[in-house]
């Protein structure tokens, strides 16, 4: 049996704040439901994952404050930009990140959000919070491997 070839994914939109201010224990994929002109706005590549979090409810998830703007050729039935979207995921990881999130005080935060097989689909992250120390200490540690590199590069 051949092997699969490659997924293409497009990313259209990346969390980058998101690995500063958290520390990233795990992530896992998961669908989005979405509304047609929502589809058509992020295959023009406009999103925006900022301030997004993911709650679970009655045991489903829920994806809170994504952007997703306006489709520019929409109608009447054009879609709120910050409304709540299911996230597709099996019972089974629902119930991992219950337990997960109530003991252990993680959050769920989306990292990106892509096109996989034509698909959309948001990597989400159990995440616990950094404080102020460990950001510095993130920063001073960038800095120095900067300043390692820079010597390395004048001395060859």
């Amino acid at each position: 049996m051949a092997a699969k070839a490659e997924r293409k994914l497009r990313v259209v939109a990346d969390n980058r704040k998101a690995r500063f201010n958290y520390f990233i224990d795990e992530t896992m994929e998961a669908g989005v439901a979405l509304t047609g002109t929502e589809v058509k706005s992020l295959r023009a590549g406009r999103a925006s994952l900022a301030d997004g979090f993911a709650l679970v409810s009655d045991g489903e998830v829920w994806l809170h404050n994504v952007h997703i703007p306006e489709y520019t050729q929409g109608t009447w039935t054009n879609h709120v930009p910050r409304r709540t979207r299911k996230l597709l995921l099996h019972r089974g990881e629902i119930e991992r990140l219950v337990r997960k999130t109530s003991e252990q005080g993680l959050t769920l935060v989306p990292l990106s959000l892509y096109f996989k097989d034509g698909k959309v689909k948001v990597e989400l992250a159990l995440a616990r919070g950094k404080r102020t120390y460990d950001k510095r200490h993130d920063l001073a540690k960038k800095d120095a491997a900067r300043e390692v590199e820079r010597a390395l590069r004048r001395r060859r």
